[in-house]
């Protein structure tokens, strides 16, 4: 079986794999934002769709939205153990042009916006707007031209033009967006606005799908919207409102009616791509969150389950405690069922001079599977105590001891996580630099308590080979110092370093846990400021985020 690997911040569906002689095909389709792909082992080319963003419909009388560019292909190029960037084209809002998607060497550019009756005039792109009435010029018979599409050009052709708009004298019509294999239709007395033109169909994800439709054109009472282009396109305006495109469709938004109506979003685009993985391999990789559906016959999986980290805590911070961490073999699952995979964000670190407890990591699911985002590091007032978790955040010294955040909440067997770390009585303000904080829980140790002058590291994280290779994850966050003390380190398995007071004025931050560990943020440090108790801080380190593994049994 195959590896599947997404990363950063898109969301990704994969539908399904299939058994061919000589491997596995995977079907994977990314859906919003941008990230990348880890090409695995043995692939050396894939299939590929790629749609852009659909262009948002003109405001008033006006054309409608282009479709996003459509780009397919086969046997594109590519190398093992290189990671890709995808990005997924955003629709464009009402008279905005859509935006660009992206793999590899293929772009498919956004839709152009649809012209308005007062302007702006429609743009190219993947495919083009439509035309506004009367090109913008109330009272004056003439026609706005519909926007080029293929533009800038590919072979075979990535869209095509918008249509015109009707005279103001005749319709008050907007011509409909282009699509990716039809023009749009014109704006005209006896239909209303323009149609928007007919999208593509594609098979790569299994059913036929169709994509790029462009938008309608807007129109005036009685007379009617254009209707959308087949693959998404929105309906242009009249009596109703404009209709948006389809998201990841890549559809055009319609166009707004006469009379000052507002033009319709186009839909987001979509990345999908094939490839055969050589036989052998059933270790799937999730790095980000996606869907898929479990193959044919599997009846269970061993897991790894690892949350997002908690952020350090910030002035004297305490370390953000590990995501939690839970693993498993012989997990009940149902083939040919459709799985949503979550893999938790690590807590955002803080930015001087904020000061307090730091961000919670979020959680990683798969199916009934769920481990709990690290806690915070505590922060000076208000937020001394550690947050509570995965693996709890340490503490943050007061003129009173402090303890840290409790681990394995909510609780599970075994356990997910252990307690940060816990403060002495020590004051914070000692001109020979007292005052140590407690480490963040890590999933093998609890996090280690700050004395006198030096402040706790993070807990250990747990080994674990079901990737195929024994990896440390969810490692503790190491604790911040006042002024020049011992700073805490980060526990094995990725945990950030903490930060310190020195040199003065600017100080050291707390360093970030490592990216799909889970592991803790360091805690910030605390500069000297000449004996008042509102000394300064500086930054504490992001949790890293989680990460969900499966071997196929």
């Amino acid at each position: 079986m195959p590896l599947i690997a997404t990363r950063g911040g898109l969301s990704a569906l994969a539908f399904g794999m299939f058994a061919k002689k000589g491997g596995t095909t995977i079907i994977v389709s990314f859906t919003a934002g941008t990230g990348s792909w880890l090409c695995p082992t043995g692939v050396t080319a894939v299939d590929y769709l790629v749609v852009a963003g659909g262009g948002g419909g003109g405001t008033n009388a006006a054309g409608g939205g282009g479709a996003g560019g459509f780009r397919t292909g086969t046997g594109l190029s590519v190398t093992a153990g290189t990671s890709y960037t995808v990005t997924i084209g955003a629709g464009g809002a009402s008279a905005t042009s859509g935006t660009s998607s992206i793999f590899s060497t293929i772009t498919s550019n956004g839709g152009g916006r649809g012209g308005g009756y007062n302007g702006p005039g429609p743009e190219t792109g993947g495919s083009g707007g439509g035309g506004s009435s009367n090109a913008g010029q109330p009272g004056t018979p003439g026609i706005s031209t519909g926007a080029a599409g293929n533009t800038p050009s590919t072979s075979p052709s990535q869209g095509s033009t918008g249509g015109n708009g009707g005279t103001f004298v005749t319709t008050n019509s907007g011509g409909g967006g282009g699509g990716a294999s039809a023009v749009g239709a014109v704006g005209d007395g006896s239909g209303g606005g323009g149609a928007g033109g007919a999208g593509t169909a594609s098979t790569l994800s299994g059913p036929s799908v169709t994509y790029s439709g462009g938008g309608g054109g807007g129109s005036y009472p009685p007379y009617s919207g254009g209707a959308g282009g087949s693959g998404g396109g929105g309906a242009g305006g009249a009596t109703p409102a404009a209709v948006a495109g389809t998201a990841n469709t890549g559809g055009g938004g319609g166009g707004g009616a006469a009379g000052g109506g507002s033009g319709a979003t186009g839909g987001s685009g979509i990345v999908i791509l094939s490839y055969v993985v050589p036989a052998a391999s059933n270790i799937l990789t999730f790095a980000s969150t996606l869907t898929f559906i479990m193959p044919t016959n599997v009846a269970s999986v061993d897991y790894l389950v690892v949350a997002g980290g908690g952020a350090g805590g910030a002035r004297r911070g305490g370390g953000g405690g590990a995501g939690g961490f839970r693993t498993g073999t012989g997990l009940s699952v149902t083939a040919g069922a459709s799985y949503t995979v979550t893999v938790g964000a690590g807590g955002a670190g803080s930015t001087a001079p904020t000061v307090g407890r730091g961000a919670a990591g979020s959680s990683s699911v798969f199916s009934t599977i769920t481990s709990t985002g690290g806690g915070g590091g505590g922060g000076d007032a208000p937020g001394n105590i550690g947050g509570t978790g995965g693996s709890g955040g340490g503490a943050s010294l007061s003129n009173n001891a402090e303890v840290g955040g409790a681990g394995n909440t909510p609780s599970t067997s075994p356990s997910q996580g252990n307690n940060g770390g816990d403060t002495t009585t020590a004051s914070p303000y000692a001109g020979d630099g007292s005052g140590g904080n407690g480490g963040g829980g890590g999933a093998g140790a609890v996090g280690g308590n700050g004395l006198n002058t030096v402040s706790g590291n993070g807990g250990a994280g747990t080994a674990s080979s079901l990737s195929g290779s024994s990896v440390t994850y969810a490692g503790g966050g190491g604790a911040g110092i006042f002024q020049a003390g011992t700073v805490g380190s980060g526990g094995s398995g990725g945990g950030g370093q903490g930060g310190n007071g020195s040199p003065n004025p600017s100080g050291t931050p707390g360093t970030a846990g490592t990216a799909n560990r889970g592991s803790g943020g360091g805690g910030a440090g605390q500069l000297d400021g000449g004996g008042s108790p509102s000394f300064g801080t500086t930054n504490s380190g992001s949790g890293g985020s989680g990460i969900v593994i499966l071997k196929i049994n």
